[in-house]
Order: C-alpha cells, then sequence, then structure tokens
C-alpha cells in the first residue's frame, strides 16, 4: 500500500470544522502542505476539451468549464520525507470522483499490474507510468484510459500517512480475509489497527486469495477508516486533535500547484457529504495474463468504456446501481 485518498479526507473535515475554528485548521493545512507541478503541461490528446475527443462510446470528455464535477488522482511515494514527488515509485494509483451536487464522492482503485497504454511508452504495467516520467505519466496514463481530465493531483508518504491512525487511536475495518503479516495477525471480522499493525495490514497480498486486489481493498477500507474517524464528533470537537490531524496529514502530502488553500476552501463549503457518501470501487478488470513471463491484470473494455462515460457525465451513482460491489 503505498496511495491514500487524503485530500478528500482532509477536504471533508475541514467542511466539517467551517465555522468552529475553520482558521486554525487551515493554517495547519497551509503550514505544512508542499505543492509542485505535477499535472502535465498539456493534457493527452484524448482528454483535451480543445481537440473534443470522443471515447470508444462516441461520448464527448469532461472539461473543467463543463461541470463542477472534480477528479482527483491520489498516488502513494516511496519517497520516505514524502516531499519528494519525482522520487521514488508509485506503488498504487487511485482516481476520486466528487459528483457536481457534492454530495458522493467515488474513490476508484486501479491495480498496479492493470495492463494499459502509457503514452510514448507502448502497453505496460500501469505503476511503470510513474517510473517512466513521474506524477505527469501517470496522469497522462490515466486521462487516456479514461478520456477524462484529471483536475487535482495530490501524492503521500504513505509510512508518514499511517501513524495518524496512531493519533487517532486507532481505525476499525472489517476485516474479510484472515491473515498473518509482520509478526502481526489478523482475523477474518471487526478488527481495529494502528500504526506498524496498520501497516502491515494493508502491504499484505500474499496471504490474500487475490492478491494485489485484495490489498487494493483493504486500501480503500483504510481510507475510509481514516475519514470516518476524522469526521467523527470526537475528533471534531476535539480543536487540538483536529488541528493535530490536519497537519499531520498536511506534512505527509504533496499537491498539484492549481490546489491553492483558496481552491480547498471553495470546494469544502460547497460539500454535502459525509463518510457514508465515499463509495469505493475498483477499476474493472476482465481476469489475469502474462507478458513476457510478468503477471498483469488485463482491462475490462467494456466496463472500464461504462465507467470513462459516468465519470465525464457525472452519472457515477448510475454506473455502481449496475454494478453494486464493483
Amino acid at each position: 500500500m503505498r496511495g491514500l485518498a487524503v485530500v478528500i479526507a482532509l477536504v471533508a473535515v475541514t467542511a466539517a470544522a467551517a465555522g468552529i475554528y475553520v482558521g486554525s485548521v487551515s493554517k495547519s493545512f497551509t503550514d505544512n502542505v508542499h505543492r509542485e507541478k505535477l499535472l502535465p503541461s498539456y493534457p493527452s490528446e484524448s482528454a483535451s476539451p480543445d481537440k473534443e475527443a470522443e471515447g470508444s462510446d462516441g461520448s464527448k470528455p469532461r472539461s473543467n468549464g463543463k461541470t463542477a464535477a472534480l477528479n482527483y488522482v491520489f498516488m502513494g511515494s516511496d519517497s520516505r520525507d514524502g516531499k519528494d514527488a519525482g522520487a521514488g515509485r508509485s506503488d498504487s494509483l487511485m482516481v476520486m470522483h466528487l459528483a457536481a451536487d457534492r454530495k458522493d464522492a467515488y474513490l476508484i482503485s486501479f491495480p498496479r499490474d492493470m495492463y494499459v497504454d502509457i503514452p510514448g511508452y507502448g502497453k505496460n504495467k500501469i505503476n511503470a507510468a510513474y517510473s517512466f516520467g513521474g506524477p505527469q505519466l501517470a496522469v497522462a496514463t490515466l486521462e487516456d484510459l479514461l478520456h477524462s481530465r484529471m483536475d487535482h493531483v495530490a501524492i503521500i508518504d504513505f509510512d508518514g500517512f499511517i501513524r495518524l491512525t496512531e493519533d487517532l487511536g486507532g481505525v476499525t475495518v472489517v476485516n474479510e480475509h484472515a491473515s498473518k503479516s509482520r509478526g502481526y495477525t489478523f482475523p477474518a471480522g471487526k478488527i481495529t489497527i494502528k500504526g506498524d499493525e496498520a501497516l502491515a495490514f494493508v502491504r499484505e497480498r500474499y496471504e490474500l486469495p487475490n492478491g494485489d486486489l485484495d490489498r487494493a481493498e483493504r486500501q480503500r477500507l483504510v481510507v475510509k477508516a481514516i475519514l470516518e474517524k476524522g469526521l467523527s464528533p470526537e475528533t471534531i470537537s476535539n480543536p487540538a486533535k483536529f488541528t493535530a490531524f490536519v497537519s499531520g496529514v498536511a506534512k505527509h502530502l504533496v499537491v498539484d500547484e492549481g490546489l491553492t488553500d483558496n481552491e480547498i476552501r471553495r470546494t469544502a463549503v460547497s460539500l454535502r457529504l459525509n463518510a457514508n457518501d465515499l463509495h469505493l470501487l475498483q477499476a474493472p478488470i476482465s481476469g489475469f495474463g502474462t507478458v513476457n513471463g510478468a503477471s498483469i491484470d488485463v482491462v475490462d473494455r467494456t466496463r472500464m468504456a461504462e465507467l470513462a462515460k459516468a465519470l465525464r457525465d457525472d452519472t457515477m451513482d448510475e454506473y455502481l446501481e449496475r454494478y453494486p460491489g464493483s
């Protein structure tokens, strides 16, 4: 595990605190966050609103000027200080779609072995894009795959982020598959984890029946658990605890230059969602294969086209209704 949807958690909890002590919360974020150039200089052709490129289903791509929906890209970094977006490698990749009415958010995991077209490099595993061209190429790869513009990017140093589970007193998740890892035992059912134990939980894949896919599911569960704990009345009603949580997130976070304080504040005050409105999905695959002896996840092209259209049309609720449990 490396990639976490940190910005949506931060935006949501900031919104929840609006009118209470938003000034100190905002300052705790501003004083700790790092900003770098993370988006491509030019959108990929298939995602460019100027090109009006069509998806495989003939629909038009979403552009920033035509809808209030937002797409965030979340990547993990193996860089241990969390401040150098070009260091290390990306071990997981997520897209968070925030609906135009701000009532729902959809967190979509892209398995690292998903075999896709990487602009300028041909077919490869999706996590290779980061190695080849940093966050800019990883974003371009997603834009080509989804025929949609990605609005913002956040990169998190996972080791730093996972320590937030200690500050929150642990987080609770429902574990589907019992496993053991790094000296810890994780029984099936409801478990509470924090610190190194939580890190072991989200990194394990070899003991899980579906390997990296189950690991991605654990990632999503922990993301949601952290969000729920950060949004809990216990945390929000405690100014010191809540402000420490926000600053803890920010100091291990790198965001794109366009994700300014004003942009975060504007998005935060528009939100109409809570932790239960964050829906967890996996990008569709049709099965597994090998290329040159390496295991790959094969893209389900039909469902991927449907997912892409749902992102462009802001109809993710309809997609999730067609494919519950995605």
